[in-house]
């Protein structure tokens, strides 16, 4: 079976790296996606495993289309009965780059009129849109007169874990937050904290990076469980080799708000989450007044910046992120993602490594800061 597991813009390695470890073939990293080939059991694995991956695309047909009606004919072509009954429900979603096909609502129009005509004329009904929890993702890519047709196994993106029932002004999306601690090469040992931890998406994947735990050990709903071919025992047998994998690790992670309100909502979060309790904790603190509790850590956070949340001056905030770290938490190593390309700048630390992520559409920088102990005579060097 050949497969696509889609992910964001600067994670495409990580990504590849955990496909290989979860027994696919022909791993290939592709931009803001992977290839690869396996059985349906790895499918539902990466789908239930993954930390990175959007969601996980299996082909079913490809074929070419000059014109609107050569493409309703291909879609036709398809035993639409093989993946859905009449009575099911589903959706299409286009990605469209084609002089011929200039508008993706008509071409999800089209592929949507051959499949519902195809069963109208089989069976005498028809299978409904529904635009929020289909039975069926479908996915119609069209690069000029070239197309092709997957499904979505996933359902809902796999950045929604389940933990997160409500977010704050700007949440972080999980999948980023993993990405980003992987990044980093913490050992899982040393403290973890984030100073200004919103409702807690980086604190708690650590925490589940750190204890082995699974995504689906929260999230219990997948677009496979709806396919006709389901297998419901492989489903199960993962969901306990999850739950076998957890690992005892007492490292301390904390996170860190000022905003009570904010914090409340993370501890909810947190709570979805009760593998771990005694690893995460969460406290009111403004990250300005804030000590250095441990001797050595690692430290990561996502500041807030003026294109999400206002802030009065994003280039003093910097600057005063970068003043606290260099003269409160010798013997951490602090990284920093922001979507502020020239505020971060006034953080007046030099970066011993800068790695270009995306925060949905919106461009960031992980900065890695060490904040080494001793002298400070050329420890701390300035832009």
């Amino acid at each position: 079976m050949k497969l696509i597991a889609r992910t964001f813009a600067g994670l495409e390695d990580l990504l590849e790296k955990e496909i290989q470890n979860f027994g696919g073939k022909n791993v290939k990293a592709h931009k803001r996606a992977v290839a690869f080939e396996g059985d349906q059991r790895l499918m539902y694995k990466v789908n239930m495993f993954s930390r990175v991956a959007l969601d996980v695309l299996t082909p079913i047909a490809r074929f070419e289309a000059k014109n609107p009606e050569q493409l309703y004919r291909e879609i036709q072509k398809i035993n639409w009965g093989k993946y859905m009954s009449a009575e099911a429900t589903f959706f299409i979603s286009t990605i469209v780059y084609s002089s011929v096909f200039t508008h993706s609502q008509f071409v999800a129009l089209k592929a949507k009129d051959a499949i519902v005509d195809q069963f109208r004329d089989a069976v005498g009904t028809r299978p409904d849109i529904d635009k929020s929890r289909p039975d069926l993702r479908i996915v119609l890519r069209i690069n000029e007169t070239k197309c092709e047709v997957l499904l979505n196994s996933s359902g809902a993106p796999l950045f929604k874990r389940g933990y997160r029932t409500k977010t704050g002004a700007a949440p972080l999306n999980e999948i980023l937050a993993a990405g980003i601690i992987l990044q980093t090469g913490w050992d899982k040992k040393k403290p973890f904290i984030d100073p200004m931890c919103g409702s807690a998406t980086i604190p708690i994947e650590a925490g589940m990076i750190a204890k082995n735990i699974a995504p689906c050990i929260v999230r219990n709903e997948y677009g496979f469980q709806k396919w006709k071919d389901y297998d419901e025992n492989s489903y199960k047998e993962l969901m306990k080799e999850a739950e076998a994998s957890i690992q005892e690790n007492r490292v301390v992670i904390k996170g860190f708000d000022q905003d009570l309100s904010t914090l409340a909502i993370a501890k909810r979060n947190l709570k979805n989450v009760p593998q771990l309790i005694g690893n995460v904790t969460l406290e009111k603190a403004d990250f300005f007044q804030s000590e250095k509790i441990f001797d050595h850590g690692i430290m990561v956070f996502n500041p807030p910046y003026d294109r999400r949340i206002a802030i009065y001056d994003a280039d003093e905030f910097y600057a005063k992120i970068g003043t606290h770290l260099k003269h409160t938490f010798e013997g951490y190593d602090a990284w920093i993602l922001s979507g502020n390309l020239m505020a971060i700048k006034r953080v007046g630390l030099k970066p011993s490594a800068k790695i270009t992520l995306f925060n949905g559409a919106e461009e960031c920088k992980l900065l890695h800061f060490s904040l080494y102990q001793g002298t400070k005579k050329g420890k701390f060097e300035r832009h």
